[in-house]
C-alpha cells in the first residue's frame, strides 16, 4: 500500500480535477446545436448540478445541520450579488464571449470552482481519516467530475466555446481539488468544522443558478412538461451514478 503523504494526496486531488475535462468530450461529435437542443442541454446542466447540490447537502448534513444551512444561505446570497454586480457590466468580455454570454459562462465557472473547493476540502478531510477512505472519495469524486465537466460544456460550447476551451475551463473549475486538499489533508483538526459550510455554500450557489437561469432559460424553448421532464432525468440519472459509486 502507498503510503499517505501530501504528495499522493495531491495527486488523488489532481486526478479529480483531471477528470473534469473529460466532460467535454461529447462535443468533439456534436459541434452545433440547435436552440433547442441547447435548451435541453442546459436543463439537463441544471439537473447534474441540482443532483450535485443535494448530495453536498447529504453530505454537510451528517457533519453540521446549522452550518451546512447557513452555508447555503450565504452561497444562494453571494450569487445574487454577483449577479447583480454582473448586470452593472453590460461590456463583460470572457474570452471571445460578450455580454450575455460572458455573464452565463463566468457564472458556470464560478459555481463550479465553488463546488470543487468544497470538495477539495472533502477529499483531504477524508485523506485524514485514513488512506481507504480518502481513496473511495477521489474515486466517486472523480467519477462525478465527468457529468460535471459535461455541465459546464454544456452552457460555454454552444456559446462559441471551443470544446478544448471548455474541457480547460472545466479542468480550471477544479483545480481547488488539488490546491486545497493537501492543506486540509495536514490540518483536518482546522478544516473538519468548515466542511459542511463549504459543502453548503457550494450546493447554494448550483441551487441559485439552475433555479434563476438555467431552467428558466430552458422552460422558454422546450416548454414546462420536456424542460421539467429532463431536469428529472438528469437528477435521477446523477443520483444513481452516486449510490452505485458509493455501494447504495
Amino acid at each position: 500500500m502507498i503510503e499517505t503523504t501530501p504528495f499522493t494526496v495531491f495527486i488523488a486531488a489532481l486526478i479529480t480535477a483531471v477528470a473534469t475535462g473529460l466532460g467535454a468530450l461529447p462535443f468533439l461529435f456534436v459541434r452545433r446545436m440547435s436552440l433547442r437542443w441547447e435548451a435541453l442541454g442546459n436543463a439537463v446542466a441544471a439537473g447534474l448540478m441540482l443532483a450535485a447540490s443535494l448530495g453536498l447537502v447529504n453530505e454537510g448534513l451528517k457533519i453540521g445541520v446549522w452550518r451546512t444551512l447557513l452555508g447555503v444561505g450565504l452561497g444562494a446570497f453571494a450569487m445574487w450579488l454577483a449577479n447583480r454586480l454582473a448586470h452593472v457590466r453590460d461590456d463583460l468580455t470572457v474570452g471571445q464571449l460578450q455580454g450575455a454570454d460572458a455573464k452565463k459562462a463566468l457564472m458556470i465557472v464560478g459555481v463550479m470552482t465553488l463546488h470543487s473547493a468544497a470538495e477539495g476540502i472533502g477529499v483531504g478531510v477524508s485523506f485524514g481519516g485514513g488512506q481507504e477512505l480518502g481513496v473511495m472519495m477521489t474515486l466517486a469524486i472523480a467519477i462525478h467530475n465527468v457529468p460535471e465537466g459535461l455541465a459546464i460544456s454544456l452552457v460555454l460550447v454552444p456559446r462559441g466555446v471551443s470544446v478544448l476551451a471548455a474541457a480547460w475551463w472545466s479542468v480550471f473549475s477544479s483545480l481547488p481539488q488539488p490546491l486545497l486538499a493537501i492543506p486540509a489533508f495536514l490540518f483536518v483538526a482546522l478544516f473538519q468544522p468548515v466542511l459542511p459550510a463549504g459543502l453548503g455554500l457550494a450546493a447554494g450557489a448550483m441551487v441559485w443558478m439552475t433555479v434563476t437561469e438555467m431552467i428558466p432559460e430552458s422552460l422558454m424553448h422546450v416548454g414546462r412538461t420536456t424542460a421539467l421532464g429532463t431536469v428529472a432525468v438528469a437528477i435521477s440519472a446523477m443520483m444513481a451514478l452516486g449510490w452505485a459509486v458509493m455501494g447504495g
